[in-house]
């Protein structure tokens, strides 16, 4: 059953709409690993600096290490290291952001 993941990250200052025109269009190589690795959709809020994501995924932790070393998501977390506070480096077990209140 899928699961839904929701991530928060961090521009760096002024970073905004670089950030914004560099996710204008996606490689297809990397939808295509994204879909391989089991997500069926991933969007991304931004406020000011503030990034939201909602992610939808077969297994989170599986995607994650689908993905750690993929030669489509390298150099998309190279590019994306240059815009965020903080590099994910894929090294962690991180499960998002807890789930606190749901309206069924």
């Amino acid at each position: 059953m899928p699961e839904t993941v929701a991530l928060h990250t961090r521009l760096k200052p002024g970073a905004e709409q670089e950030y914004d025109s560099v996710h204008a269009v996606i490689p297809a190589e990397l939808a295509a690993a994204l879909k391989e690795a089991g997500v069926g959709n991933w969007r991304i809020w931004r406020s000011g600096q503030d990034l939201f994501h909602l992610v939808d995924v077969e297994d989170y932790q599986a995607m994650r290490r689908a993905l750690a070393g993929h030669p489509a998501n390298v150099p998309w977390q190279a590019r994306m290291a240059e815009l965020l506070e903080v590099q994910d480096d894929y090294s962690g077990n991180d499960s998002g952001i807890p789930l606190v209140w749901e309206l069924a």
